[in-house]
C-alpha cells in the first residue's frame, strides 16, 4: 500500500482563530518537511484561483456561505519547485490543476513543460511531477476566465457542456505535452445530442433555442488557434504523470487515446465506482504506460488520528471522534449554511477516524492492499504542531503494518 499526502492550504477560521497568509504557508512548509522525513510518497498540492470570500458578492455565488478562502496555493507549479528543492524523496502532485481558467490548455501545457525542463536537467534526478486536471469545481473561477455560454443554445445547455468543454481542453492540453504540432480543426468536434442530456425536456430547450428539432447540434470550438506547438519541446516525459479529475467513464477512455492518464479519485466516490474503473481500466489504459495499477487511482481519505500523550487508548478515540465530527460540520456548513447531520455521518464513515489501532483495523477492512491513500491530515486544523504529530503517529503507528504487502 502506498501512502501520499494532500495539502489544502485552506485558509478557514478555526475555534475563531484565522491565521494569516503567511502564517499558513510557514505552517505548510513545516509539514512538507515533516513529509518528506517520514517517508511519504507524494505530497498532493490543491490549487485555487481567485479569492471566495470575495465571491460571495456575486449574483450566483457558489458557496455563499464559506469563511475565509478555500484554497491560497494559486501556482502549483511554484510550489512543486520549491519542494523539490528542499526535500529529498518526496515527489509532487497537483489536486488539481484546472485547465480550463486562467489562460487554458495551451498555457497549462507550455508551464508544465517549462517546469520539466528546468526539473530534468539534473540527469540523475527521477522525482516525478504528478498533475491531477480537471475544469474545477467552482464555476466563478472559470467565468472569470470566459468559460462562460457564448449564445442562447449554448446558455441551456450549458449543465451539459461545461463537461464537453473540458473534454475539449483535455484534448487540446494531452497533444500538446505529447509534443504535436496542431491547429483547433484537428481537434475533435464538440457535437450535443439527446444523449447528452437527463432528460427529454432538457434536450427540447436546446432544440428549441436552437430552432427547430435537430438530432445533433455542433458546437463550435471554445479554442480557436492557428497551428502551434509549444516550447520547450524536449523535456523529459518520463517525468510527468497525468491524471484526470473525472469519473466519466467515457471521458477516460478518450482521453486514453491520446496519453497514459490515470484516474483521481475523491474520498466520497462509491466503492462500486472505483472497483468499476479499476476493471474498466485495466483495458482503456494506454499502452505506453504499461499495465494498469491499482496505485493509478490515488483516493482521498480524511485522517482524524489520536494518539496524544497522556490518554488511554479509549480515551483517543472518543477525542478522534469529537474532532472529526466538528471539523465535518465546520466543512458541510461551509459548504451549505447548515450542519447537516446525514452528510456528516456520511463523510464520517468514508474517513480514518479513532486511535492508531483503530485506524489500522478500518484501513484493513476498506481498501485494497495494493491502493494509494492520498491522506488529508490538515483538514479545518491549523495547528501545525498536532498536524505534524497525527502525521508521524500515522507513519510510524499504522503504515508499517500495511508496507511490502503486509495487511494486518
Amino acid at each position: 500500500m502506498q501512502f501520499d499526502i494532500f495539502f489544502s492550504i485552506s485558509q478557514t477560521p478555526v475555534d475563531g482563530a484565522l491565521p494569516s497568509e503567511q502564517q499558513m504557508f510557514r505552517n505548510f512548509y513545516q509539514q512538507v518537511d515533516a513529509a518528506d522525513a517520514l517517508g511519504f510518497g507524494v505530497a498532493w498540492l490543491a490549487e485555487s484561483h481567485l479569492s471566495s470570500e470575495v465571491q460571495k458578492a456575486h449574483t450566483r455565488a457558489v458557496i455563499p456561505h464559506w469563511e475565509g478562502e478555500v484554497g491560497l496555493n494559486v501556482n502549483a507549479l511554484d510550489l512543486a519547485g520549491r519542494i523539490f528543492a528542499r526535500t529529498k524523496n518526496l515527489e509532487v502532485g497537483t489536486a488539481i490543476m484546472n485547465i480550463v481558467c486562467m489562460g487554458g490548455p495551451i498555457a497549462a501545457a507550455e508551464r508544465i513543460s517549462s517546469f520539466l525542463l528546468q526539473h530534468g536537467l539534473d540527469e540523475a534526478e527521477q522525482r516525478r511531477l504528478h498533475i491531477g486536471f480537471s475544469a474545477g469545481r467552482f464555476q466563478f473561477m472559470n467565468r472569470a476566465s470566459g468559460i462562460v455560454p457564448r449564445n442562447a443554445v449554448e446558455e441551456a445547455a450549458w449543465p451539459a457542456l461545461r463537461g464537453l468543454v473540458f473534454k475539449e481542453a483535455a484534448e487540446i492540453y494531452l497533444r500538446l505535452l505529447n509534443g504535436e504540432t496542431l491547429a483547433s480543426e484537428d481537434i475533435g468536434d464538440t457535437v450535443l445530442t439527446r444523449a447528452n442530456f437527463r432528460s427529454d425536456e432538457d434536450w427540447a430547450k436546446v432544440q428549441a433555442a436552437h430552432g427547430g428539432s435537430p438530432e445533433r447540434i455542433e458546437i463550435p470550438h471554445r479554442w480557436d488557434f492557428e497551428v502551434l506547438k509549444i516550447i520547450p519541446a524536449t523535456w523529459r516525459r518520463e517525468l510527468l504523470v497525468r491524471i484526470v479529475g473525472s469519473h466519466d467513464p467515457k471521458l477516460q477512455e478518450h482521453l486514453n487515446t491520446f496519453a497514459p492518464v490515470q484516474v483521481f479519485n475523491l474520498s466520497i466516490t462509491q466503492p462500486k465506482i472505483i472497483e468499476d474503473t479499476h476493471t474498466r481500466m485495466a483495458q482503456a489504459y494506454h499502452s505506453d504506460g504499461g499495465s494498469w495499477e491499482r496505485g493509478y487511482m490515488p483516493r482521498t481519505v480524511f485522517v482524524f488520528i489520536n494518539e496524544q500523550p497522556g490518554l488511554s487508548p479509549e480515551e483517543r478515540s472518543v477525542a478522534a471522534q469529537a474532532e472529526a465530527r466538528k471539523a465535518l460540520g465546520e466543512y458541510w456548513k461551509a459548504l451549505q449554511g447548515t450542519i447537516d447531520p446525514a452528510r456528516v455521518e456520511s463523510a464520517a464513515n468514508n474517513a480514518l477516524i479513532g486511535n492508531a489501532e483503530e485506524i489500522r483495523a478500518q484501513i484493513a477492512e476498506r481498501y485494497h492492499p495494493q491502493d494509494r491513500l492520498m491522506l488529508w491530515f490538515d483538514f479545518f486544523n491549523h495547528d501545525s504542531e498536532r498536524v505534524v504529530a497525527n502525521m508521524r503517529a500515522f507513519m510510524e503507528k499504522v503504515a508499517p503494518h500495511f508496507r511490502n504487502g503486509a495487511s494486518q
